[in-house]
């Protein structure tokens, strides 16, 4: 695996570890704005790395041109680097990424809790499966 891979997948693992630090129940969660505001970070940066990591093997795949954060994991599964269904997944989250940026005020609680006791594991199986296609094509 390139550094780039390495180094993408490594911030990813550690904003999980630091997001499951800050969440220890769901009304400690609700009632500590810190707690709050370190997910919600460590979730963007989260979907930023595995962005860059789906970016980078376009771009060195020569895959084409994605027309949004969104079409990157599109990409990825159209040729096959990651399953459909982690693509749909990955898209859901870019878009809680893209509320959590440019209209915080109206991301809703309810759905940080359920991506962070249902769907944090997406982004470990985007890590497992560009390990595999890595490994695959001796990247």
């Amino acid at each position: 695996m390139t550094d780039i891979l390495l180094n993408k997948s490594s911030t990813i693992q550690r904003c999980l570890r630091r997001i499951r630090e800050e969440f220890d129940t769901e009304e400690g969660f609700r009632q500590n704005f810190t707690k709050q505001d370190s997910v919600i970070l460590n979730i963007q940066r989260a979907c930023e790395a595995a962005i860059d990591i789906a970016n980078y093997l376009i771009r060195i795949k020569q895959l084409g041109i994605p027309q949004s954060s969104r079409d990157s994991f599109a990409l990825l599964a159209a040729n096959q680097i990651i399953t459909l269904e982690l693509s749909d997944n990955l898209q859901e989250m870019v878009g809680l990424r893209n509320i959590a940026v440019h209209d915080y005020q109206t991301l809703n609680l309810d759905i940080v809790i359920h991506v962070i006791s249902h769907r944090l594991s997406d982004f470990e199986r985007f890590i497992k499966q560009i390990a595999r296609y890595s490994d695959s094509q001796h990247l």
